[in-house]
């Protein structure tokens, strides 16, 4: 399965495949279980250097990049750990920089793995937690920069005691069938609707004493992220209340510091600026480490991020569409699609080739796109129960084709017109591998 991958190192896929085997008991939702985990492994996340940990629907996995390059541009080490990996379980990992070895990964793997046995049955993703923090405390940095996986509250990340700031992105609806599953505990006003619900389980990563810093929500949403973080004893730090920030050729940032004037990302789409924005204000509302006004800058133009509307380079799978822009967006939920539109507006209309997972929403992505689409094309999500075309053809006026794989379906445009290949970060991660740009 493409969850845990394929290593060239033996060493490596002999603890991949046991993550493989393992699945998430029925009925067992909590934290216990990564606890006692990482208690039998002597309690890293206790041991970290200050963490910035980031929640939301989107653009918590940018939030983090930019956090990761301002800290590095102010000459910091940074171990940086987010999710999903696209090509390389080692993605997941990143120790003062540098993409985990492989040596070190299946060390940690087993070590977490062989301390789960014979009676724990953990997770794929509590055993990737234990190992990430293991190795972020065997490892000198300066900083941890740490992205929940779904939701925040039951993510396994959620057991560190503390933490430098918290920051939540943008909150919407995806993972429903987890996130909005029954619950007894929830409180009322988060049970009133759906968005209300997402926003208490992101917003549950508030820890007692430290900054939440949040972008704006619908009012609802918003009170229940406040009665979040004040149950917890968090200190809610808002959008539009202690901070605020603006596009005018520039992100102008300001809170009650004063305000600064910074570059715009080098990351393609116009909810790029917000994503950095909240970065610089989870930096400007936390005391544990300085960093200035020009590293921030310098972070905001170095950062890089795969498949988040990234132009495709030169590869074998571009050469198929010479002379043409190629862009790969691993978006798969209604926010994403109308961040995708925003940005493509404002381009030549694209062919759409797509891949997404069957419990996602077909419309997610072409609904926003409209008439800005050229043609639709199908092919699968790799390893992963995926739509049909016929899923897709409700939500687009354009016939609808069904391919092999991505090479088949580009192999078969017309010859004008630039390309969108979305709908899945699986999707993402094969075409980065098949063009010869595997992450580092």
């Amino acid at each position: 399965m493409k969850d845990f991958a394929i290593s060239e190192n033996p060493a490596v896929q002999a603890q991949l495949d046991r993550l493989g085997a393992l699945s998430l008991p029925q009925g067992r939702l909590g934290l216990d279980t990564v606890r006692e985990l990482c208690a039998r492994l002597g309690n890293p996340q206790d041991r970290l250097p200050p963490v910035f940990h980031v929640a939301g629907t989107n653009g918590k996995g940018s939030t983090c990049t930019y956090l990761r390059f301002m800290l590095e541009a102010q000459g910091l080490r940074v171990h940086t750990a987010t999710k999903p990996h696209l090509v390389r379980y080692n993605e997941r990992i990143r120790l003062a920089g540098q993409l985990i070895d492989d040596a070190l990964l299946a060390d940690l793997l087993k070590r977490a793995l062989d301390a789960a046995e014979p009676d724990l049955k953990p997770s794929f993703f509590e055993v990737t937690t234990a190992a990430l923090f293991l190795a972020f405390a065997s490892v000198p940095a300066d900083a941890c920069v740490i992205e929940t996986g779904l939701g925040g509250r039951l993510d396994a990340t959620n057991i560190l005691p503390t933490a430098a700031c918290a920051g939540l992105a943008t909150l919407g609806l995806d993972h429903e069938a987890f996130l909005l599953s029954p619950d007894p505990g929830i409180p009322a006003a988060a049970a009133q609707d759906p968005l209300a619900r997402i926003a208490f389980e992101k917003a549950s990563i508030a820890k007692p004493g430290v900054p939440l810093v949040t972008l704006a929500y619908p009012p609802h949403a918003a009170q229940v992220v406040a009665d979040t973080a004040a149950t917890q004893g968090g200190i809610l730090v808002p959008r539009g209340a202690a901070w605020d920030a603006s596009v005018e050729g520039a992100i102008v940032y300001r809170d009650e510091r004063g305000s600064l004037t910074l570059p715009l990302p080098a990351l393609a789409g116009a909810h790029q600026a917000e994503n950095a924005a909240l970065a610089v204000a989870m930096l400007r509302h936390q005391s544990a480490l300085d960093v200035s006004p020009q590293a921030m800058a310098d972070g905001i133009r170095a950062a890089r991020w795969p498949a988040r509307l990234q132009r495709l380079g030169a590869g074998p799978l571009t050469a198929q569409v010479p002379g043409r822009t190629v862009w790969l967006d691993g978006g798969h939920n209604p926010d994403a699609g109308l961040a995708i539109a925003r940005h493509l507006a404002a381009q030549p209309p694209v062919h759409v080739v797509i891949g997404m997972l069957a419990n996602k929403d077909p419309g997610a992505i072409l609904t926003p796109l409209g008439d800005h689409a050229l043609s639709i094309s199908v092919v699968p999500a790799p390893g992963h129960d995926a739509h049909r075309p016929e899923d897709f053809a409700a939500h687009s006026a354009l016939p609808v084709r069904s391919f092999a794989d991505v090479e088949a379906a580009l192999a078969a445009l017309p010859a004008d017109g630039d390309v969108l290949i979305v709908g899945s970060l699986y999707l993402a991660g094969d075409v980065l591998a098949r063009n010869g740009e595997v992450p580092d």
